[in-house]
């Protein structure tokens, strides 16, 4: 049993880690800010839409932002915070006052995981909240017709006939172009009287042709005195609603909080609709510190066993290559996941345990 007690010499080496990761971090998060207004730029003039609005929607987005891009600082900036050791012989001076690799390891762990926690209660909070306020108002100022409701979905206007629609996707129909498809829609349309006059519910709405084909169609028509139902299994609704509009008002499962996904995956499951992209996003969030700490860790030995042959260059290529790397394992093993309909806890599972699996065999080579 390993037990650990911080003392000064920890404190230090957390600070300076800790120091670099929110430097590196900031720096790619400036990056991937500027990239983000670039993109919006070619939705300007659409509504209301304009540089302010764009300004305003991405400032939403940063704490997402931040979650996302904290795995990548992290390990580079754990390289970069040991070069710096290292470049003062600080590393070395520590080795020899007795601090073990490992003890050393569990410093830079001991400090990641304090803002692995952040970032974790940052996107269960904040981060869910201002994505989807992000959603709407970006939606809004494109659309005046659309709006997204916190809970009852996507709503939308067209003439007389309201839209909602619980969910949706963008796939790619059989000529390879993208499509919108949404799903458990209702029709709600109301006559000149203010009288709602008819509610139609379809299991699925795909926008083909400058159309909308519905599917297994279930009509409700009141009328002065009776109700009538009529079901079908597919119809042509003529609307002009924009699917880009639309698309820009689904909600994203990766940025939506831990409870919410579990509701969601709750609804699919019950309604018979597939959960799969959610139950993807869902055991993400649950794997997230352990995915961090696991990419910091097998990262580590690379920092210790360059101090002699190599600078801030090569450790800062080695961290990108291990992010880039454990990106690449863990999309690899997800895809697979979810095209053979595996268990998603086995897919991200695995890619930590491998990189543990090499961060062990790097310490027992590398240790002196």
């Amino acid at each position: 049993m390993i037990r650990w007690r911080p003392n000064l010499h920890d404190l230090y080496v957390g600070r300076v880690v800790a120091g670099t990761v929110l430097l590196v971090w900031a720096v790619l998060l400036g990056m991937d800010v500027m990239i983000a207004l670039s993109n919006e730029v070619r939705d300007f003039g659409k509504g209301t839409y304009s540089f302010t609005h764009a300004l305003v929607y991405v400032a939403y987005t940063v704490p997402g932002r931040l979650y996302n891009l904290f795995p990548y600082a992290a390990v580079i900036g754990s390289l970069m915070g040991l070069g710096q050791l290292a470049a003062t012989s600080e590393l070395t001076a520590l080795r020899a006052l007795g601090l073990s690799r490992r003890r050393l390891s569990i410093s830079v762990a001991v400090a990641l995981a304090l803002l692995t926690a952040l970032m974790v209660t940052n996107m269960e909070t904040l981060g869910s909240w201002s994505d989807s306020q992000g959603t709407a108002f970006r939606a809004a100022a494109r659309s005046d017709r659309v709006a997204v409701a916190r809970y009852s979905g996507l709503w939308a206007r067209e003439g007389d006939v309201f839209l909602n629609a619980q969910n949706g996707e963008e796939e790619m129909d059989a000529e390879g172009k993208p499509t919108l498809l949404l799903r458990d829609v209702r029709l709600y349309q109301v006559a000149d009287d203010g009288r709602l006059a008819s509610i139609s519910h379809a299991a699925s709405a795909r926008h083909v042709d400058g159309g909308w084909m519905l599917s297994d169609v279930l009509r409700t028509t009141f009328g002065a005195r009776s109700v009538s139902q009529a079901r079908s299994p597919s119809e042509r609704w003529e609307s002009k609603l924009d699917p880009a509009a639309l698309a820009i008002g689904i909600a994203n499962p990766r940025y939506m909080a831990a409870r919410d996904l579990a509701q969601s995956i709750d609804y699919r499951e019950r309604n018979g609709l597939d959960a799969r992209e959610y139950e993807d996003s869902y055991w993400s969030r649950w794997f997230y510190p352990v995915n961090v700490l696991a990419l910091c860790l097998a990262a580590i030995p690379f920092a210790f066993g360059s101090l002699r042959s190599g600078g801030l260059g090569k450790r800062l290529f080695l961290g990108i290559l291990f992010s880039l790397g454990f990106l690449l394992l863990q999309m690899l093993f997800s895809r697979f996941a979810a095209a053979f309909k595996l268990d998603f806890r086995l897919a991200y599972a695995l890619p930590p345990v491998i990189m543990l699996g090499v961060s062990a065999w790097l310490f027992k080579r590398r240790s002196s």
